[in-house]
């Protein structure tokens, strides 16, 4: 597949992915944003929705280019400005080589949990599928600021998700799929969490437990990587 094809393709799934915002309960109108690593044959770089439009009326062609090397962000290339949010999208892949799709959104329940600046323990195993004993939440800061996005790459060591205090979720993963499907299971974590909260005392999974699940987890969906593979080598 030429570059060109596979560009095409990665602006089509952002759209398609931005469309799910709203069904999924990641977020509404403008809120939120989506980006994928992308190396535009000069410079390794990034596309990432831009500020302020409704997915509703996304077009691949809306979409902005920025380079990783461009510490400013005022390189963008593209018909409309990149989303406010567009410095830790840089940041993540710029310290994370394992990330090549970032995720944020204000979804309900993990933005409640994010506005008592309140992290996710290990009261279910499944909080293992963001990579740690716990889902953390960042300390407060301004959106789009430098402060917002150091805040968030501590949050995110040796994770693949975090809560925003104030203010919504971020997830990452290798691809834009892994990084929705991981948003759509950080919520609904949330939500058990808060149901349980409101109803007693959760009880906390221990460290050595959570060290067994996390180990297991390296071979949990291995069928479906095989799967992905598999359909990617028939094309």
């Amino acid at each position: 597949m030429n570059r060109e094809h596979l560009e095409a393709e990665l602006r089509a799934a952002l759209v398609e992915h931005g469309l799910k915002f709203a069904p999924s309960g990641l977020s509404q109108g403008t809120s939120g944003n989506l980006s994928v690593r992308w190396h535009d044959g000069e410079a390794e770089g990034m596309l990432i929705t831009p500020s302020g439009v409704d997915y509703t009326r996304l077009r691949p062609q809306d979409l902005c280019f920025l380079r990783l090397d461009d510490a400013s962000g005022t390189q963008w290339r593209g018909p409309l400005k990149p989303s406010s949010e567009w410095r830790f999208h840089r940041d993540i892949y710029c310290a994370r080589p394992d990330v090549g799709a970032v995720l944020h959104a204000h979804p309900t329940h993990a933005t409640a949990l994010a506005v008592q600046r309140r992290p996710m323990p290990a009261f279910h195993y499944m909080v293992a599928v963001a990579g740690g004993r716990d889902i953390r939440c960042a300390p407060y800061a301004t959106y789009g600021t430098e402060e917002l996005s150091r805040n968030a790459l501590e949050a995110l060591a040796g994770r693949r998700a975090c809560l925003l205090a104030n203010h919504g979720m971020i997830t990452v993963a290798a691809d834009l799929s892994a990084a929705f499907a991981l948003g759509v299971e950080v919520e609904e974590l949330a939500r058990q969490y808060l149901l349980a909260l409101a109803t007693g005392t959760p009880v906390v999974l221990p460290d050595d437990e959570m060290d067994r699940v996390l180990e297991a987890f390296k071979s949990y969906g291995a069928n479906a990587q095989k799967k992905a593979a598999a359909d990617g080598g028939a094309d």
